[in-house]
């Protein structure tokens, strides 16, 4: 068994970054812009964030057999995470997403899923076999997100409640929840909160999206924290003021952070505290990545 406390399953992506002076509407040209290429895809960037939270990672995903997988693998395994269990897939390409931020952080993203469309939900059911073991041994955090099929998520969901562990489902693209999803800690943004409980008030869309699961909900709202739901306690938790670069990749960061919290026997409001600290400092440089700080500097913060 990997002594991996953190499994995140989900997206491996290489990211494509033009910064504008502003975004773009639709049909526009914006010009003057500069490049970047970044590893990204949200479920490697909350292994990442997770990693450098000081948790032991392992990731579950797939690529494809191109520079782009070997580069996003690379990267991965740099930051210390575990990419044993990411499936090389020949005749797929690499996920990309091409992402455009302008001056004040904000974003927008296409995403071609490439390989991350081809992860099978047996082969999760196997990888997370090996990594979480049996009831009987250590607990930790399965990650999971929507940028990969249902079928993988669902058997993501039944893995961690077989072995024990505590699942977070980061609904991120919206899209329906799946039958079962009980027991699953749940942790959209504002916006997928309200799609997926029907919900405009975001307070009412945690407690419908509480009803499904019976577990926790914790409701990102940017610079404005979050929201977190857990029983009938509802809390506003603030985020810290910083100078926003980019706010690409904060929502992975809060993910990745708080399995690391949860992984470490934080208790759940003190992980989402840790975890919306560690979002802001993210936002203090460009790209998902560059800016996601390790556990000192996130403590030194709180």
């Amino acid at each position: 068994m990997s002594h991996a406390e953190v499994v995140v399953v989900g997206s491996v992506n290489a990211d494509l970054v033009v910064s504008v002076r502003r975004l773009p509407g639709a049909g526009e040209t914006v010009t003057g812009g500069t490049f970047a290429r970044h590893g990204g895809g949200k479920g490697a960037n909350q292994a990442v964030a997770a990693a450098r939270a000081g948790a032991r990672v392992a990731m579950v995903g797939a690529v494809g057999a191109d520079d782009l997988g070997e580069e996003a693998l690379r990267k991965l395994a740099g930051e210390g995470v575990d990419v044993a269990a990411v499936a090389r897939l020949d005749d797929v390409a690499t996920g990309v997403a091409l992402i455009v931020v302008d001056e004040r952080g904000e974003n927008q993203i296409a995403v071609a899923s490439g390989a991350n469309a081809e992860l099978e939900g047996d082969e999760v059911a196997a990888a997370l076999a090996r990594l979480t073991g049996d009831s009987s041994g250590p607990r930790g955090v399965v990650v999971l997100g929507h940028e990969v099929p249902v079928a993988a998520v669902v058997a993501g969901i039944e893995a961690a409640r077989r072995a024990g562990w505590t699942a977070v489902l980061n609904p991120a693209p919206a899209r329906e929840l799946p039958e079962d999803v009980g027991a699953v800690v749940l942790t959209p943004n504002a916006d997928e909160a309200r799609a997926l409980a029907g919900e405009a008030d975001v307070e009412a869309a945690a407690r419908a999206l509480a009803g499904r699961t019976g577990a926790p909900v914790l409701i990102t709202l940017g610079a404005d924290g979050a929201l977190l739901l857990d029983g009938d306690h509802v809390e506003r938790l603030p985020a810290p003021r910083v100078d926003v670069v980019d706010t690409t990749g904060a929502g992975d960061t809060v993910n990745g952070a708080l399995a690391a919290g949860l992984a470490a026997g934080r208790p759940l409001r003190e992980a989402v505290r840790f975890a919306l600290t560690a979002a802001a400092l993210s936002t203090r440089a460009g790209g998902a990545r560059a800016g996601m700080p390790r556990r000192d500097e996130v403590l030194a913060a709180l």
